[in-house]
C-alpha cells in the first residue's frame, strides 16, 4: 500500500498545474490513504476545474499502473461538480419553466401572440440582466459605483435563482397588464382603445410593485458582500428591464401594432382549450336583459 501511494504521488505531481502532492492521512489497516493535492491555481480557476477533470479522466490509467483505485474529493471538487450539475440542469429548468408559463398565458388569455410576446420578453430581460451582472460583477464595469471592489467568476446558483423570482414578478406583471386590456376588448372595445384602456389601469400597479421590489433588492446591493451584492443587482436590474422596459413599453406598443390579430386564436385551438372566462364575458351576457318577442296585430 504504501509503494502504491508513492507511485500515486509521483504520477500526480508529474500533472500539470499541481503545486503539491502527498499522502495526508492513512487508515490503520493501510488500505487507505488521503492524499493532499494542490493546484497552482486558484479554487475559481478554469485551470483547477480543468486539473479535477484530468485526475478522474486518469483514473483508469491510475489503476493500472499503481493497482490503487482513487477518487478525487474535497471543497474545490465538490464546487466544481455542484457547478456542473448546475450548468446541465440550467435550460431543462427554463424550458420547462417557460414552457408551463405559455401554455397557461394561452389558457387564460385564448391568444397565440399574447403568450408568445411575454415568454420572449422575459428571456429579453434574462439576457439584459445576465449580461449586466457580467459586465459589473466579472469584467467590473462601474464597480466603484457599486462598491465592488474585486471581480471574480459568479455564483453558479445566481441564474437559477434569478430565472425562479424574476419568472415570477414578469408574469404578474403581464397578467396586471394584459387581463384588463383583454377584458375590455372581450366586452366590445375596439383592439387600440382596449390598450390604451387597458394599460392606464394596470401600469400604476405594475409601477408601484415594481419600485417597490427594486428598492428592496437595490438594498442589497451596498451590502460590501460580494455574493449579496450580486444577487440584489441582479434582481433590482431585471426588475427594472422587465417591468419598464419590457411590461410597459414594448408589450403595450406590440399590443397596439398589432390590433385585432394580438387575440388570434386558431379555431382548432380555441374547441381544444376550455374556456376559464377570466375576464367575465359569460356573466356579463347573462346580466343583459332578454327581450320577449312582440307580436304585430293587424
Amino acid at each position: 500500500p504504501k509503494a502504491a501511494v508513492g507511485q500515486l504521488v509521483t504520477r500526480l505531481s508529474g500533472i500539470d498545474n499541481v503545486l503539491y502532492a502527498a499522502p495526508n492521512e492513512m487508515s490503520g489497516d493501510g488500505r487507505t490513504a488521503l492524499l493532499a493535492v494542490i493546484p497552482k491555481t486558484g479554487p475559481n480557476d478554469v485551470a483547477t476545474a480543468d486539473l479535477v477533470h484530468t485526475i478522474r479522466e486518469q483514473k483508469a490509467a491510475i489503476t493500472a499502473g499503481t493497482g490503487a483505485t482513487i477518487a478525487v474529493t474535497g471543497v474545490t471538487a465538490l464546487a466544481i461538480d455542484v457547478s456542473t450539475r448546475l450548468d446541465e440542469a440550467l435550460l431543462p429548468y427554463l424550458a420547462v419553466v417557460v414552457g408551463l408559463a405559455f401554455l397557461l398565458l394561452l389558457l387564460v388569455f385564448r391568444s397565440v401572440l399574447v403568450p408568445l410576446k411575454a415568454t420572449l420578453g422575459f428571456l429579453l430581460s434574462l439576457a439584459a440582466t445576465f449580461g449586466a451582472v457580467v459586465a459589473v460583477f466579472q469584467w467590473g464595469w462601474l464597480g466603484d459605483v457599486f462598491g465592488v471592489h474585486e471581480t471574480g467568476p459568479i455564483m453558479s446558483m445566481l441564474p437559477v435563482l434569478l430565472i425562479g423570482i424574476l419568472f415570477g414578478l414578469a408574469m404578474d406583471y403581464q397578467v396586471f397588464l394584459v387581463t384588463r386590456m383583454r377584458e375590455d376588448f372581450v366586452h366590445g372595445a375596439a383592439a387600440r382603445d382596449a390598450v390604451v384602456t387597458g394599460f392606464r389601469h394596470g401600469a400604476r400597479v405594475v409601477t408601484a410593485a415594481a419600485i417597490i421590489m427594486i428598492s428592496v433588492f437595490g438594498g442589497f446591493v451596498f451590502s460590501g458582500e460580494t455574493l449579496i451584492q450580486s444577487i440584489g443587482f441582479a434582481l433590482a436590474f431585471g426588475v427594472l428591464v422587465d417591468a419598464f422596459v419590457v411590461r410597459m413599453t414594448i408589450v403595450p406598443a406590440l399590443m397596439s401594432l398589432l390590433g385585432r390579430a394580438a387575440w388570434w386564436l386558431p379555431g382548432w385551438l380555441s374547441r381544444i382549450l376550455p374556456n376559464v372566462d377570466v375576464e367575465g364575458e359569460k356573466l356579463h351576457r347573462a346580466a343583459e336583459p332578454v327581450r320577449e318577442p312582440v307580436a304585430a296585430g293587424v
